[in-house]
């Protein structure tokens, strides 16, 4: 085992540690701000919502986070994913790259997920906590947070988008099976849910209207918290096991990527692949280009602003400086929909401002069209989301055949689309639009970014 792959047991690959990227960082990320005194926040701030050890490993600067052996057992259901070469990929598109992608579609939920709703839950289990509460997009965080809380005995309530309730039935099957409620937000449930239903009864929700209704019951309830699916550090943080996974794996296959490729909506699956080896550059190891894919439709990286702002819509988190389209942004309902969110995770946001990573945006029928080809070619049928780093890889593959330059291209295949094949028959049925949001709209939304004088 090479320098790079330290954190891994020798014997199966499953690392020990999380990895923590603020530990390597040349400059420190801005600090997160109460909203009503514009200070930094304290734990004692963060305590009515998250228990006291996700609390220190948000505010974390060390490198290395033991995993708990419980959760370590968990995830030896599927961990270490499967690393496989696309060669059927690359001899389709008969380019001279190596195109390698990590498989996360082989949890229980079918995405990357469980990787941070398995600690999550048994955290809150250890705290004495009694019911976990939670939005989703497309379902990919409600079913592994809903699998998480069967496992440790945890009530979980999920406040699904309800265009994404309306779209994806049995992502909503799949939570409840695992004995999760699901509910379509906004819903009548919340004082933040009513408020917009009286304005707009067929409103199609939004992340961050979910987030403010999940965090309004956890803040009203003593035996509930809440739960986050990306964006914070310590939901990051225990991606990481996807990038030293891959980093062993590259090393037993007597390779090392040039470029990494993740799809990002709030930054949990791009952080999961991508901090790792960020962080093996940042000690003076080899400098790889990191790419990130968002969606046309929703583009915090490409077009947003960097700003602070809520992560939810109703103004109840604290203040976080990430990229953003504003937190009152309402994003079109296309099919990828856990790609739906206003800002982008902080450290994501802070190393793209520090010029680490690069950022693409790509409408939804290009995207589905590139998952068609991988499907075709690798036999996987990708998740909507997962289809924007398909398309990330296929077009960096193209590139390295224009240019007649072999690269060898890694990227994360977060999650299979098994429970969203309507978007596939959508996309076959020629129903599939490439929908774009109204350029005064998001002039709103970033007019309405709180006012923070700058550090």
């Amino acid at each position: 085992m090479t320098d790079t792959v330290k954190y891994l047991l020798d014997e199966t690959h499953l690392p020990k540690y999380w990895y923590n990227l603020a530990a390597d960082l040349p400059v420190a990320a801005p600090p997160v701000l109460h909203p009503g005194t514009m200070q930094p926040v304290g734990p004692n701030d963060l305590a009515p919502l998250f228990p006291m050890d996700l609390i220190l490993q948000e505010v974390s600067t060390e490198r290395d986070i033991p995993i708990p052996e419980p959760v370590r057992e968990v995830y030896r259901q599927w961990r270490p994913s499967p690393l496989f070469r696309a060669r059927r990929l690359e001899k389709l598109l008969q380019t001279p790259a190596k195109i390698y992608y990590k498989y996360e579609g082989v949890s229980p939920a079918g995405s990357h997920k469980p990787n941070t709703a398995v600690p999550q839950a048994f955290y809150n289990k250890q705290a004495g906590v009694k019911r976990l509460v939670t939005e989703t997009g497309a379902g990919q965080w409600g079913s592994s947070l809903a699998f998480a809380g069967a496992l440790y005995g945890l009530e979980v309530k999920v406040f699904m988008v309800r265009v994404s309730y309306d779209q994806k039935p049995y992502r909503r099957a799949l939570m409840e099976t695992y004995g999760a409620t699901c509910v379509a937000s906004p819903s009548n449930e919340t004082q933040s849910g009513r408020a917009l239903l009286a304005q707009r009864p067929d409103h199609p929700g939004s992340l961050g209207i979910a987030i403010s209704e999940a965090v309004e019951v956890a803040a009203q309830n003593d035996d509930t918290k809440y739960a986050l699916g990306s964006v914070l550090n310590h939901v990051l943080l225990h991606q990481t096991v996807v990038g030293q996974e891959a980093m062993a794996q590259m090393d037993m296959a007597g390779d090392y990527p040039d470029v990494i490729i993740a799809c990002t909506g709030g930054g949990s699956n791009f952080a999961g692949l991508a901090f790792p080896f960020l962080g093996a550059q940042l000690r003076g190891g080899k400098k790889v280009r990191i790419v990130a894919v968002e969606p046309a439709a929703c583009p915090s990286l490409t077009r947003g602003t960097y700003a602070y702002d809520f992560g939810d819509t109703a103004g109840l988190t604290p203040l976080t400086k990430m990229h953003t389209l504003g937190s009152t942004f309402i994003p079109p309902g296309f099919h990828a929909g856990g790609l739906r969110y206003h800002g982008m995770a902080p450290l994501v946001s802070h190393i793209k401002e520090l010029g680490l990573i690069e950022a693409v945006a790509y409408e939804q029928i290009a995207c589905f069209e590139a998952g068609v080809t991988f499907a075709r070619a690798e036999g996987i049928v990708p998740a909507p989301e997962s289809n924007h780093a398909v398309k990330g890889a296929i077009a960096e593959a193209l590139k390295c055949k224009a240019e007649g330059k072999s690269r060898t291209i890694l990227f994360n295949l977060s999650g299979h689309g098994h429970f969203d094949m309507q978007a596939y028959l959508d996309y076959f049925g020629g129903k599939l639009k490439d929908i774009q949001y109204a350029e005064a709209d998001l002039a709103t939304a970033l007019a309405k970014l709180p006012q923070v004088k700058a550090a």
